[in-house]
């Protein structure tokens, strides 16, 4: 069984590489002749496979949104349109996967705004210190301007926005000492997800580690680094619990996760599918958003239950914090420009 899947899995990847060698999707027509598929019977979708990947864990609420998006354009198409879900890293790592929707390697996949700033700079704006109060905030932001000038900086770059999915505020975890103010990280190794977050490190004090979400567990259990920062949901998944002992709350970004399709790929799509593809994606994006709030405080319960010490900043003491992640924002501009200075105005104004 092994060795079929893993024949399977290196079929896929050959005929992603030669649908990106030559520029066209690798979908099947309803007809040789041109006939849609209700003329032949059908319900007048055309053939299409679809891969779709992400790095979560499964039981996380964004990828039980993906699973189930998946299985609603499959059903909804009878199985014409056949999104084939390749979850936890199966396909791809976090930091092979926008390379591999720009490039065509795969149809579909699901990755951070972090790692998508490295391609549409403005994408760190989801990253930038406290800029995003509550959740509603996070939300109105995403379903006005804000969300369409990302959308439309991406299509520039060859991938298509389907839909933000929300995976709640990023925190700190460390294994030294609680993290009570800025001061505390100073000399600490965190493990980072970003340019901007590496950035809020530095300005604490602390120095900032790239890696995969794979690979931290174990750098915290062999303490390769000592602390790491990371929404809850996935604290719990990957049992941070059993490897690191501080956790401090202090809300200071909203994690985005971002289903993105390769745009010559959409481009090429029977404006039926399209369509399918969009309305599902739109139901599933509200059902994420409607999860993250719920999960960030059950988790966070959670993770304290298991034996974490929890610090919860108060109220009164985040504006040490915003007033120490200051140069954050400057940074943020430089990298981003015009775009990055027109979303943050949007931000500031609530548009």
């Amino acid at each position: 069984m092994k060795k079929l899947t893993a024949s399977i899995l290196a079929l896929f990847l050959v005929m992603g590489i030669l649908a990106a060698c030559g520029g066209q999707v690798s979908k099947e027509p309803a007809s040789s002749s041109g006939e849609s598929g209700a003329e032949n019977g059908g319900d007048g979708y055309e053939k299409a496979t679809i891969r779709l990947a992400y790095n979560l864990p499964q039981d996380h609420h964004i990828a039980v949104g993906i699973e189930e998006f998946a299985k609603k354009v499959t059903e909804k198409s009878g199985g014409k349109v056949n999104v084939q879900v390749y979850p936890a890293g199966q396909l791809l790592s976090d930091k092979e996967m926008n390379q591999s929707i720009l490039t065509g390697g795969v149809e579909m996949g699901v990755n951070s705004s972090t790692l998508w700033a490295s391609t549409v700079p403005a994408m760190g704006i989801f990253d930038v210190p406290y800029i995003f109060p509550n959740y509603e905030a996070a939300g109105n932001a995403l379903s006005g301007e804000m969300g369409n000038k990302l959308k439309e900086a991406m299509e520039e770059k060859g991938a298509k926005v389907l839909f933000f999915a929300d995976y709640g505020y990023a925190q700190f975890v460390n294994n030294v000492r609680p993290l009570k103010k800025p001061e505390d990280f100073k000399g600490l190794k965190i493990r980072s997800i970003g340019d901007i977050p590496s950035e809020l490190i530095k300005a604490y004090g602390g120095s900032p580690v790239f890696m995969g979400g794979g690979e931290v567990y174990m750098a915290l259990q062999r303490n390769t680094v000592d602390g790491a920062t990371s929404g809850t949901t996935a604290m719990v998944q990957r049992k941070y619990d059993e490897v690191v002992k501080y956790l401090t709350i202090n809300n200071y970004s909203y994690l985005e996760f971002i289903l993105a399709v390769n745009k010559k790929y959409w481009d090429n799509l029977p404006e039926k599918t399209q369509k399918l593809i969009e309305e599902t994606a739109s139901e599933t994006e509200q059902w994420i958003r409607e999860q993250a709030k719920a999960e960030d405080a059950k988790t966070a319960k959670e993770l304290e239950e298991k034996g974490m010490e929890v610090y919860v900043v108060p109220e009164s003491e985040l504006q040490v914090w915003k007033d120490a992640a200051k140069p954050v924002y400057d940074i943020f501009l430089d990298q981003s420009g015009d775009l990055g200075k027109e979303l943050l105005d949007l931000v500031e104004t609530g548009n």
